[in-house]
C-alpha cells in the first residue's frame, strides 16, 4: 500500500515544471494521493494544464489568494470534488520587482503590504478555508527560505514576509493542534524557479551556496518533494510548528568561506 493511499491534497502555487510546488505534487502523487492544483494568474494556465494532465489530475483552478471570494470558490469546488481533504500545500509568494533590488530601507508602503498579503497572510486565509474540509485532521505545509532568519542580499521585503510566514506557522500549529491539524514549513535552499528569477543576483546566490554548503551542492525540487511527503504523511505525525531545512546544510554555517580556504 502506498504511503498516501486514500489521501486528498490541494496544492497552491504551481507555476511550471520547475516549481517547488510541482516537485511536491509529484512526490504526493507517487505515493497515492489524489490531488487538486491551483495557480495564481491566467498566463500560467498553458503551463499548468499539461502538467496536471501528465499525472491525470482533473481538478485545476486559478485562484488569486489576495481575494477571499476566489479562495472561497476554489474550496467550494474542492468540497464538491473531494468531499474532504487531508493535505494543504501553500507555495505562494510575491513581491514587487523594485522591492527585490537595491536596499530594504527603500521598500514602498504598498510593496510591503502586498508582499505580506500574498506571501504570509495567504497561508492564514487558505488554512481558514481548508479547515471545514479537514474534519479528521490533516497537514498544512508552506515554503520558506533562510532569508527569513538572516539577511540575504536583495531578498529584502520577501525576507520580512517569510519571517511573518514562519511565525504564522507556529501560531497556526498551536491553534489547530487540538483538531489534529499539523502545520509546518520547509525552508528550501535556492532552486531555479520562476519566482527566484525575480531576485537580483540569484545566479550568484546559487554558486555561493553550492561552494559553501556542507554537501557542496544545491538541492532540487525532488528533494523538497520527498521532505514534504515525510511531513504530510503519517511518518511526520508527531511534528508540528516546525521549520525543516532542506538546503544541503547551508543553514548550519557561521562563517562565509569553505574550510579549504583556511589551509
Amino acid at each position: 500500500m502506498k504511503l498516501l493511499e486514500g489521501k486528498k491534497a490541494l496544492v497552491f502555487g504551481v507555476a511550471n515544471q520547475r516549481s517547488i510546488a510541482w516537485g511536491i505534487t509529484q512526490a504526493l502523487h507517487r505515493e497515492g494521493a489524489e490531488i487538486g492544483l491551483s495557480y495564481g494568474i491566467p498566463q500560467l494556465a498553458k503551463r499548468v494544464m499539461p502538467l496536471a494532465e501528465s499525472l491525470g489530475i482533473d481538478f485545476v483552478e486559478m485562484c488569486d489568494v489576495s481575494k477571499d471570494d476566489e479562495i472561497a470558490a476554489v474550496f467550494a469546488r474542492a468540497r464538491e470534488r473531494f468531499g474532504t481533504i487531508d493535505i494543504l500545500i501553500h507555495a505562494v509568494a510575491y513581491a514587487k520587482q523594485d522591492d527585490l533590488t537595491g536596499r530594504f530601507v527603500n521598500t514602498s508602503r504598498d510593496g510591503f503590504a502586498l508582499a505580506m498579503d500574498i506571501s504570509a497572510f495567504s497561508l492564514v486565509a487558505l488554512t481558514q478555508a481548508a479547515l471545514p474540509l479537514m474534519p479528521n485532521g490533516g497537514s498544512v505545509l508552506t515554503l520558506t527560505y533562510y532569508g527569513a532568519e538572516k539577511v540575504v542580499p536583495h531578498y529584502n521585503v520577501m525576507g520580512v514576509a517569510k519571517a511573518a510566514l514562519e511565525a504564522s506557522v507556529r501560531y497556526l500549529a498551536a491553534d489547530l493542534g487540538p483538531a489534529g491539524v499539523r502545520v509546518n514549513a520547509i525552508s528550501a535552499g535556492p532552486i531555479k524557479t520562476l519566482a527566484a528569477a525575480g531576485i537580483a543576483g540569484f545566479r550568484k546566490m546559487l554558486s555561493y551556496t553550492e561552494e559553501r554548503a556542507p554537501l557542496r551542492r544545491n538541492v532540487d525540487q525532488d528533494e523538497v518533494g520527498n521532505a514534504a511527503l515525510w511531513l504530510c504523511s503519517d511518518w511526520g505525525s508527531g511534528i508540528t510548528g516546525e521549520v525543516v531545512y532542506v538546503d544541503a546544510g547551508y543553514n548550519i554555517l557561521g562563517m562565509p568561506e569553505p574550510p579549504e580556504k583556511w589551509e
